[in-house]
């Protein structure tokens, strides 16, 4: 029985698929679109415009580009070599790829592609058997040749063919056992587990942007948790964010958790799920902890692990090809994150000021962060630090009210100094500024007449030492 959840997407596919029929090709609908419309997944719903729709088909890509070229607003071929012929049709994106078995090389990143007309070969090239299902087209028979109805209903994650076959074909399909099992609250089979743990190094022949781009999907799951366990029991972690397992290693009495991986791993756990940025930065938060790690007659301690923390973060995520501003997003947040804990006396104006501008764009999400930090389980010591958490917030709206604290900045602009001063563009009018700035920090708006005068003092007596 087909899914009602499936029918917006069979309506959209109907003339695709009767065009195909009257040319003598079959039509197959397969991939996630199948999946979550059996599996019910929160979230996944198949009504949703921006999910692609994945169709299989034995026609070659020079009969499937002809026979969508009159029908399609938009036709694309970049894929066409690996069988792959992109198309929007009726608001729709689709791609429609011919039977095929790949496999890669040894020692090569590009899959070896070669073409069939069998829909149960192509399914068992794919990754999980919960993936490996296809609905034919126009007639909506449901081809389940690898049991994947039965895994999803058993909540058991499996490869069609031998795991050791799988992985080795695309090894990235490793790491994506680790968000499916945590998307879709699946078990893996022993076997799986087994293979992954033997054949983690394989991963390096896997590209990191193609690593980058999967990690962000298991990280932005609604709960990671069990993905990012599986990296670290199966040493997949190892292969490409090393600094992760390494956290097992470090007791952390301070949180009072088995580990700082456990802590690391219930942060990630407390943070929206759609910010990715705010996702990396707790997953990176305590990476400095093991190179800081030293023992006193307080115990053990991790001084200045945000700024050693901070610096890993960069290498990794520019190791796994992250844009810039990415990297420095996340790298940002990680070396601010204990910057409320520096304020145990309280909040002067001008610390909000300081925090404020050093958080600048990313304060909403250092906040966030910062609260997430919080995973002790004593109570009095948890409602103590929420309780400051939410002075400190309100004390940064009250301060965002009476000043422009999004947009801190000198009274008086570079223009302005340098009239006033009669200087021309150089590194007088830098330090100007700079003076101007620790005002505005410090004391907040003071008013034009007054800094004005501040600055003529200040400069005077610059000129006379």
């Amino acid at each position: 029985m087909i899914p009602d959840r499936l029918q917006p997407v069979l309506r959209t596919t109907r003339p695709l698929a009767e065009r195909f029929a009257a040319a003598g090709k079959q039509l197959y609908l397969v991939g996630g679109t199948v999946r979550d419309a059996i599996a019910k997944r929160p979230g996944g719903t198949v009504p949703d415009d921006s999910v692609d729709i994945d169709l299989t088909t034995d026609a070659r890509p020079d009969e499937v580009e002809r026979l969508v070229s009159d029908l399609a607003r938009t036709v694309w071929t970049q894929g066409k070599r690996f069988g792959t012929i992109g198309i929007v049709y009726e608001g729709r994106r689709l791609e429609i790829t011919t039977h095929r078995a790949e496999a890669y090389d040894l020692d090569s990143r590009k899959p070896t592609v070669s073409f069939g007309d069998d829909i149960v070969t192509d399914l068992s090239r794919r990754d999980f058997t919960v993936n490996a299902m296809a609905v034919r087209l126009p007639d909506l028979e449901l081809i389940d040749p690898y049991g994947g109805l039965d895994d999803l209903a058993a909540r058991r994650l499996r490869t069609p063919l031998e795991p050791e076959l799988s992985f080795s074909d695309d090894p990235l399909r490793m790491l994506r056992a680790a968000r499916f099992l945590a998307g879709y609250e699946l078990v893996p089979e022993p076997a799986l587990v087994s293979a992954v743990s033997n054949l983690g190094e394989r991963l390096s022949i896997v590209s990191g942007e193609r690593i980058r781009d999967e990690l962000d999907k298991l990280i932005t799951l609604p709960s990671p948790a069990e993905g990012l366990w599986f990296l670290v029991h199966t040493k997949l972690a190892e292969q490409f964010l090393p600094e992760l397992p390494a956290l097992a290693l470090e007791q952390d009495p301070v949180h009072r958790h088995k580990d700082v991986l456990a802590h690391t791993i219930a942060v990630v756990e407390k943070t929206r799920a759609d910010d990715k940025i705010l996702r990396l930065a707790a997953l990176f938060h305590d990476v400095g902890k093991p190179k800081t790690r030293s023992i006193g007659p307080n115990g053990v301690s991790f001084h200045h692990h945000d700024v050693v923390g901070a610096r890993m973060t960069r290498d990794r995520m520019r190791a796994l090809r992250y844009p810039t501003d990415e990297i420095e997003a996340v790298s940002r947040l990680v070396g601010l994150h204990l910057r409320f804990h520096t304020y145990k006396l309280g909040w002067t104006d001008s610390a909000l000021r300081r925090y404020a501008r050093e958080a600048g764009p990313l304060l909403e999400r250092l906040n966030e962060l910062t609260r997430a930090d919080c995973t002790t389980r004593n109570l009095s010591r948890a409602q103590g630090l929420a309780a400051r958490m939410d002075e400190l917030e309100h004390r940064l709206a009250d301060l965002r009210q009476r000043e422009e604290l999004d947009a801190l900045r000198p009274e008086l602009d570079g223009d302005e100094v340098m009239e006033l001063l009669g200087l021309g563009p150089g590194p007088a009018v830098g330090e100007a500024l700079g003076f101007l700035m620790q005002i505005r920090l410090d004391e907040g708006l003071i008013g034009e007449k007054d800094v004005r005068e501040r600055l003529l003092t200040w400069w005077q007596e610059r000129q006379g030492s």
